[in-house]
């Protein structure tokens, strides 16, 4: 795979598309049967259609931009730690979906990509919360692990520990996210792909 060189355009193209990023985290809707602190945005549409038309590392730049933008405007409440698990779970869907593209750049292609890409995010997203965002709460937050589950329970009866938790709140939430995200950047991208690359070329 070439690695995609970043010049003045691309720079502020990653700075734009991250600062949208940041703006769509702000318009969060919660899902139904879903815990009650994961709730649904788009904020992962630029970053990987950023990464499919410039490349992994500026999907990484857009990434964090993204979270930047987030912490200006709206700060943190969970002492970075949110931040941190973003940044690695948006990571991990956006990476191993545009490595995939990049090999074949073919609708196929970018399909499977974000097939994978959703799968090993959820992955990740499982270990984030059983091993970052949840003792966090625990430990700096002083909550009891108890109070988060019958939280969880109230709107998920099928969540009675942590790993149920992981396996009805924080699996079907992320298949769900990134489905989303997935099925919209496959019916727009090439539509949008061509003016983003025409703006960035040198």
């Amino acid at each position: 795979m070439k690695t995609k060189k970043l010049n003045v355009k691309k720079i502020a193209l990653i700075g734009m598309l991250g600062a949208l990023g940041g703006i769509l985290m702000m318009f969060k809707t919660p899902l139904p049967f879903m815990p009650p602190f994961m709730d649904f945005d788009l904020a992962a549409l630029p970053e990987i259609i950023g990464g499919f038309a410039l490349g992994p590392l500026a999907a990484v730049m857009i990434v964090a931009v993204k979270l930047l933008v987030k912490l200006a405007i709206l700060g943190t409440s969970t002492a970075f730690v949110g931040e941190l698990s973003n940044f690695i779970v948006s990571c991990a869907y956006v990476l191993p979906a545009i490595w995939i593209y990049d090999h074949h750049k073919e609708k196929k292609s970018a399909l499977k990509g974000m097939v994978v890409g959703t799968v090993i995010c959820t992955l990740t997203a499982v270990i984030s919360n059983v091993y970052m965002i949840i003792p966090f709460y625990v430990n700096m937050m002083g909550w009891s692990l108890d109070t988060i589950i019958q939280m969880c329970h109230a709107v998920c009866p099928l969540v009675n520990n942590i790993w149920t938790l992981a396996l009805f709140g924080v699996v079907p939430f992320n298949l769900i996210k990134c489905g989303i995200t997935s099925v919209i950047t496959f019916i727009v991208y090439k539509k949008i792909s061509t003016p983003l690359k025409q703006f960035a070329r040198e």
